[in-house]
């Protein structure tokens, strides 16, 4: 072995060596990703097959493209395709600038006290699961006794209720600011924690040089934490199928099921009520596919044009 090599290998082992209670540490974690997350990729072979449980894997008829054929035929993938991007800008959009103006909001706070209690209050909405939210979404919206009716007649804005789950024109609305009153304090955590990191030098320098409190979050917070923002953005958009499935699951009905359907609700119409597994799997197998080849994009473009990125 040439000397070069050698002197390599044995620096590598050297580094597993020293490293090896935190390899061992993390095998549990390695072993999870592995078994939960790449070995059921195994069942993306359905897209390829008229699936039949009944038959073993040999016996199965495999069809090549045809069911990615069908399901960009399919009106009904196109329009739940259609509500998938649309909701899930809606939610991107909304959550990046609501989370961001609050986090600046916080950090201008001087009052300790005040600040936590205002942040707990904020994060609380994120630790209720989506079958509550749900619920205090149609209690709020009823037509009978729903407090946004009801203040909405008291302030004479309208004369008479109005059906909010059930015009197709509202839904998604109501689920953009359904997930902003969820998430949005919890998505902060992480804008706070890169404010933290700012220097404060900065801040009293601009104030000697007269910068009022705006002036000091356009020109100092926001650029300092421009990189975490780069990356969150990054990984939203390699979310930008993932619209959500609960809420629009739960509030969905008769009245506004063409623009309440979402790819996860077309998987689970085919895949469990239809038994149609292998179309199921190639509208799974396409969102997927669609949301990590995003991640590369975006990262990509973040590379070239000299930005933070993923890899």
């Amino acid at each position: 072995m040439e000397p070069q090599k050698l002197k390599m290998k044995q620096t590598f082992l050297t580094r597993v060596s020293n490293d090896r209670q935190l390899i061992f540490m993390s095998l549990p974690i390695v072993l999870y990703v592995v078994l939960f997350s790449y070995v059921p990729l195994w069942g993306w072979t359905m897209a390829f097959q008229n699936y039949k449980p009944s038959l073993s894997f040999l016996s199965q008829e495999w069809v090549g493209l045809r069911w990615f054929k069908f399901i960009f035929s399919d009106p009904g993938f196109l329009r739940v395709l259609r509500n998938t991007l649309a909701m899930s800008i809606i939610n991107m959009t909304l959550g990046f600038i609501t989370a961001i103006g609050f986090a600046l909001l916080l950090n201008e706070l001087k009052s300790t006290g005040f600040k936590r209690i205002v942040q707990t209050i904020s994060y609380l909405p994120h630790f209720l699961s989506w079958i509550i939210v749900t619920g205090l979404v149609a209690s709020m919206l009823a037509v009978e006794n729903g407090a946004i009716n009801d203040l909405l007649v008291w302030l004479k804005i309208i004369d008479e209720p109005i059906l909010f789950l059930s015009e197709p024109n509202y839904f998604w609305g109501i689920v953009g600011f359904t997930y902003v009153w969820k998430e949005m304090g919890w998505n902060t955590i992480i804008y706070l924690a890169a404010i933290a990191g700012i220097n404060p030098d900065l801040y009293e320098a601009a104030e000697i040089d007269g910068c009022n409190r705006f002036k000091k979050m356009w020109h100092i917070t926001l650029p300092g934490i421009k990189a975490t923002i780069i990356i969150m953005l990054i990984m939203s958009i390699g979310r930008i199928l993932d619209a959500g499935f609960e809420m629009q699951y739960l509030l969905r009905n008769g009245l506004i099921v063409d623009v309440a359907e979402t790819i996860d609700i077309y998987v689970l119409k085919y895949g469990i009520q239809s038994f149609n597994y292998s179309l199921a799997t190639t509208a799974g197998m396409f969102k997927n596919v669609v949301n990590v080849s995003l991640i590369f994009i975006a990262n990509w473009i973040a590379r070239r044009t000299g930005e933070e990125r993923l890899i």
